[in-house]
């Protein structure tokens, strides 16, 4: 929790629960997010493993496996991945309610409906000809699903009704796969320095990318038109989602 990262997801429920409720202080969401966080970092740290991607580098430094060996890393993935579920179980500020609407929204987002079931996917197009829309259902889940679910626990945290979980969860699902075509863009635009993994990985592992179907500045146009389309779906919060507008600008704009 303290070798950099981004911090997207739990920043992005933050921004939801604002959204719903100007009112939402931070800390009332702290739980959340340390829960959202923890899951994120799981997924990278068995995502680096080698029966998955391989990696050597995340964040700059040397993946968990390399750092440690392999058993810790695999054994550090799955007491984040149990840890998240127990802090929301004590999350103050929600009712009963409320965090078992988190727990249910969460397990889905990264499960076999979810996270789990886009790195199979993942894993399976490797050295395959896979269509676009066949990548745009593996990237929905493996990138997509976490964040959609981020966005929809923050509003279910400030009491969101029906039509603002649908926005968010409008929102979470075309920023979502934006942030995966800036991810394919930088794999082949950026280097290993400022990206803190390896560049390049993609395209050594024969993976198909958006990049790869569409070029790339059919990838380029692509993530312009879903930026678009997510801030469209802010329109029913007005001012009040400025966080979540400002996050999108950064999602579609930024370096690594």
């Amino acid at each position: 929790m303290e070798n950099g990262g981004k911090r997207v997801r739990p920043i992005l429920a933050l921004g939801a629960a604002q959204a719903v409720n100007p009112a939402v202080e931070a800390a009332a969401l702290d739980y959340l997010g340390c829960a959202i966080e923890m899951l994120h970092t799981y997924s990278l740290v068995h995502d680096d493993l080698p029966a998955m991607d391989d990696d050597d580098l995340r964040r700059g430094r040397p993946s968990c496996h390399k750092a440690f060996d392999e058993a810790t890393a695999i054994l550090v993935g799955d007491g984040l991945q149990a840890r998240a579920f127990e802090l929301i179980s004590l999350a103050p500020h929600m009712s009963a309610q409320q965090r078992l609407d988190i727990v249910r929204t969460l397990a889905s987002g990264v499960g076999f409906s979810g996270m789990v079931g886009g790195q199979g996917m993942d894993i399976a197009a490797v050295n395959t000809a896979a269509p676009l829309d066949t990548l745009q259902t593996m990237h929905a889940l493996k990138t997509g699903a976490l964040i959609r679910a981020s966005l929809v626990c923050g509003g279910i945290a400030a009491g969101a009704n029906d039509l603002q979980l649908t926005a968010l969860d409008s929102f979470g699902g075309h920023i979502g796969l934006t942030f995966q075509i800036v991810d394919d863009i930088l794999d082949v635009t950026g280097d290993t320095a400022t990206l803190g993994k390896t560049q390049g990985k993609d395209q050594q592992a024969n993976k198909p990318t958006y990049v790869s179907l569409m070029g790339l500045a059919g990838a380029k146009e692509e993530a312009k038109r879903l930026h678009l389309a997510a801030m469209d779906s802010l329109d029913v919060f007005g001012e009040s989602a400025e966080l979540l507008r400002e996050l999108a600008d950064y999602i579609v704009n930024r370096s690594h």
